[in-house]
């Protein structure tokens, strides 16, 4: 399955990339369990995006939660809550 990964703020800084298109063979797969996969790629990203942290999610432009099932050609955006000062 194939899905577009944006990343947004301070996960964007971690990772070092903003965009990137990705092959995943798990089908179906949750929200979870693909943070899960993109966890594994090191340290920046096990950190960037540890289930600990409060990351929010929008898949296709809305907001998802952990358990929301993903399908093909969805894009997925990672962000850190927004807080106003």
């Amino acid at each position: 399955m194939q899905l577009t990964i944006k990343y947004f703020a301070s996960i964007r800084e971690s990772l070092g990339v903003s965009e990137e298109t990705l092959q995943v063979d798990d089908t179906p797969i949750t929200i979870d369990a693909l943070r899960k996969q993109l966890r594994q790629r090191g340290a920046g990203a096990a950190e960037a995006l540890d289930s600990a942290r409060p990351v929010r999610v929008a898949v296709n432009h809305e907001m998802v939660s952990n358990d929301f099932v993903v399908r093909q050609d969805s894009e997925i955006a990672f962000f850190p809550p927004v807080t106003g000062g």
